[in-house]
């Protein structure tokens, strides 16, 4: 893979849309736990809902990324062991290690170890780049991974697997995957192609593994109720396809691309922020006070980050030929 440069220097300009391009990212893939709990609590299995999610994710970009490759398919075939790493790493091992991480585990503690993917990504470019962290890239860390313990209410105390950890600790490593090979662009593959062909390779090892008996896949057509409304089970679906993966992925991809694996993983902590938003929003799940504190301790590491990473000046624009 090609030096990340724009790990290290980032104009300012990039790091405005990169930054809105991966909070518009986050609460897209924020979105799903709300959708996804109302559809398990209509009689979908936790694997039926992400691997429908998947595919209709997939099913929606397919066309505009055909589009957008105007005949160019010697980027695909040039990028092929890519597009198959991100789909097999980057979206279904990630689901698949999860699943059988909170199988064993407690959610929040599972989560609590994927999140910390940007310390993972942070050690890459350390020793793959020799980008060395610097002491408000750390503090800002440990801010961010004090406020997820906050916004995921850990302090009560947890229960262990052995096997679980293991399984959350392999979706964090293909979590931090996701967010470095996200972020480069040199390949010349177009961030929405690497989205479509990632979520079409995924959605069919997640249906394969569903099939085999790995994960279960059961659904039903019942109605979705969320804050006491009822919505079609295929509109609920069609929403957590398009929005929370299709989307989320495009902008994920846009964003990283633009502020590089390091930033773009603390900013993507947010997602944690804004999933206790929409909990509250559509689940009438009221937040406590110790998650809003951390959300704001969350939002403090990121701000902190973001200062600890060096940047440069914007270039002066090209005056127009007359």
């Amino acid at each position: 893979m090609a030096t990340l440069t724009h790990d290290t220097t980032l104009p300012p300009s990039r790091v405005a849309s990169g930054t809105g391009f991966a909070l518009a990212a986050a609460g897209s893939f924020a979105l799903s736990g709300p959708l996804a709990k109302g559809l398990i609590t209509a009689g979908w299995t936790p694997g039926a809902a992400v691997t429908a999610r998947v595919l209709v994710a997939a099913a929606v970009l397919v066309i505009p990324a055909l589009v957008t490759l105007r005949g160019r398919w010697h980027l695909v075939r040039r990028n092929a062991g890519l597009i198959i790493a991100y789909g097999l790493i980057a979206v279904a091992g990630c689901q698949l290690a999860y699943f059988n991480a909170v199988d064993r585990m407690q959610v929040g503690i599972a989560l609590l170890i994927e999140f910390t993917c940007p310390v993972a990504v942070i050690g890459w470019m350390w020793l793959r780049h020799g980008q060395r962290p610097g002491r408000l890239t750390v503090v800002g860390a440990l801010a961010a991974v004090a406020g997820l313990v906050l916004v995921l209410d850990l302090l009560s105390g947890a229960e262990l697997d052995g096997i679980g950890v293991v399984w959350a600790l392999g979706s964090m490593v293909c979590a931090a995957f996701y967010w470095v090979i996200s972020a480069d662009e040199d390949n010349g593959l177009p961030g929405l192609v690497l989205a479509a062909g990632g979520l079409l390779l995924g959605g069919v090892v997640l249906l394969a593994a569903g099939l085999v008996g790995v994960i279960p896949l059961a659904a039903t057509r019942a109605d979705v109720v969320l804050r006491g409304t009822a919505f079609p089970w295929w509109l609920t679906v069609l929403v957590l396809g398009s929005v929370t993966a299709g989307l989320a992925y495009v902008l994920g991809i846009a964003g990283t691309r633009r502020l590089g694996s390091r930033l773009a993983a603390f900013v993507g902590l947010s997602e944690a922020v804004a999933g206790v938003v929409f909990a509250w929003l559509l689940l009438a799940e009221t937040p406590r006070s110790v998650q809003l504190i951390g959300g704001a301790l969350i939002l403090v590491g990121v701000v902190v980050v973001r200062l600890g990473e060096p940047q440069v000046e914007d270039p002066p624009p090209v005056p127009s030929t007359p």
